[in-house]
């Protein structure tokens, strides 16, 4: 007699509950113990699979997305793969507003899951201080037609939610505590998630958010541009809340990118820069801490995202 097939399980199931791995061969002696959440086991490898799960379940459960609507984001990629992803699952039409200067692996994974492109074109071949501001502008546009959703990703607080379960998974792989945590913040949901959690369930780690150094706006005040995917240039986050970190680091761009290629050769680790970025932040936390802390930090994304670019090349 045949067995009975299992109960179907829903890929967003897959969401979330992603390992920790302890960093061996890039942390110089003396530092403290590194580890990295492994956040590319998401189904289209990256973390912001949560915040595009969190924000259209909170807006079908107030009634703000209903059958037979249109999402529409302005995305550097990533977000725009995940939002693709929960529209393709859910049966939305979805619309994203994207520019030339992002990854080709991101754009055709965008297409691939159903998704329209609309791109706004960089002339400089960089995330310069207007593109996104150009971007969130024509998707807002978008978004005030009838039968369309914004989500909104830099605005919306029920990204945070999403974020929330990194936090509260750490806590569960932690018990012992995390003497610091670290990373870089494009929207800062992502961190700010985190760090809610860390402030009621273990309020004495460290919060130290980062950014590129060559765009140093929380930093020093400053505007810039940089080549970083998935860190938009913009004045201040909206989702960043000053109560939620301790300390903000600006991170060189070539440091990040160089550390991206150790972690390929050294631990086996293949990831995109702002994973490059969390990573050089965490080892310098590593070394001021020192023996018997632990510095913990996400990997945001899969490196295979990056191939067809110039990031694992000398």
């Amino acid at each position: 007699m045949a067995s009975t097939p299992p109960a179907a399980v829903s890929i967003l199931n897959a969401i979330g509950n992603t390992p920790v791995i302890k960093l061996n061969h890039v942390v110089p002696a003396g530092s403290a113990d590194v580890y990295i959440k492994l956040e590319f086991y998401n189904p289209t490898g990256c973390y912001k699979d949560r915040m595009a799960w969190s924000m259209i379940d909170q807006a079908e459960q107030r009634g703000d997305l209903n059958p037979g609507m249109t999402v529409v984001e302005a995305t550097g990629g990533s977000t725009g793969s995940s939002l693709a992803f929960i529209c393709a699952l859910k049966g939305y039409n979805f619309e994203v507003v994207c520019s030339d200067v992002f990854s080709i692996e991101k754009l055709r994974t965008i297409t691939t899951l159903g998704a329209k492109l609309d791109i706004i074109h960089s002339p400089t071949g960089k995330v310069t201080a207007d593109l996104m501001p150009s971007m969130i502008q024509r998707a807002k546009e978008i978004g005030e037609r009838k039968g369309y959703y914004y989500t909104n990703q830099f605005n919306n607080r029920d990204a945070l939610i999403g974020y929330e379960g990194i936090g509260h998974e750490l806590v569960k792989q932690f018990p012992d505590g995390i003497d610091a945590f670290c990373g870089a913040i494009g929207t800062a949901g992502m961190a700010m998630g985190t760090a809610r959690v860390f402030r009621s369930k273990m309020p004495s780690t460290k919060i130290v958010i980062l950014e590129p150094a060559s765009a140093p706006h929380i930093t020093k005040g400053q505007t810039g541009a940089h080549s970083v995917e998935g860190i938009a240039v913009v004045s201040r986050p909206p989702h960043l809340d000053d109560a939620l970190y301790d300390e903000a680091r600006g991170i060189e761009e070539d440091k990040a990118r160089a550390m991206c290629r150790l972690l390929a050769r050294k631990e086996g680790l293949l990831v995109g820069t702002s994973t490059g970025i969390n990573v050089v932040a965490a080892l310098e936390l590593a070394k001021e801490l020192g023996p018997g802390k632990t510095v913990v930090t996400v990997a945001v994304d899969t490196g295979l995202k990056y191939l067809n670019g110039n990031l694992f090349q000398e």
